[in-house]
C-alpha cells in the first residue's frame, strides 16, 4: 500500500532527453533507449547493473538500477496494461523489469516488477529482464 500512497502524490514530468522526474520522490527515471537502438534494454541482472552504472543520459552519468521499492513507486495500480503513468513512453509488457534488490532467501534471485499490472516476483539473476535506470534527482 505504501507504493500507492506515494503515487497519489506523484507528479511526473518528462524532459526532452527522455528523463522522467517524479516530483514526489525527486527520482529521475530513464525513458530513453537511444543508446540501445531505441529498444528497451534486456539483460541479465549483473549486465543490468553494469548498463545503468555506465549509462549517460541527460548529460548525467550517475544512473543505477533501482531497488524494489523505488521501482514499485512508479507503478500505477489505477491503470492496467500498462500500470504506469502515460508520461512513460517506453514500457514493454513482454517481460519483467529488474530491481537491484536481491531475494534474501534465494541468493541467485532478485526482485522484478511487471508493469502490465504491477505484479512483483523473483527471478534468477542469470535470466534476462528489462532495465529502467534511476538516479537521485536534484532540484
Amino acid at each position: 500500500m505504501m507504493a500507492l500512497s506515494i503515487l497519489l502524490n506523484a507528479k511526473f514530468t518528462r524532459d526532452i532527453d527522455g528523463v522522467v522526474t517524479d516530483s514526489r520522490t525527486a527520482l529521475q527515471w530513464q525513458d530513453d533507449y537511444s543508446d540501445n537502438n531505441n529498444s528497451i534494454k534486456n539483460a541479465t541482472w549483473m549486465d543490468a547493473i553494469d548498463y545503468c552504472e555506465t549509462l549517460n543520459l541527460g548529460e548525467k552519468g550517475d544512473w543505477r538500477l533501482p531497488n524494489k521499492n523505488e521501482l514499485l513507486s512508479i507503478v500505477d495500480y489505477n491503470r492496467y496494461k500498462p500500470s504506469i503513468d502515460n508520461v512513460f513512453k517506453n514500457t514493454t509488457l513482454d517481460n519483467y523489469y529488474w530491481s537491484s534488490t536481491s531475494n534474501q532467501f534465494l541468493h541467485y534471485g532478485a526482485w522484478i516488477v511487471y508493469f502490465g499490472n504491477g505484479y512483483t516476483d523473483r527471478d534468477s539473476k542469470s535470466n534476462s529482464c528489462y532495465v529502467r535506470c534511476v538516479r537521485e534527482g536534484k532540484y
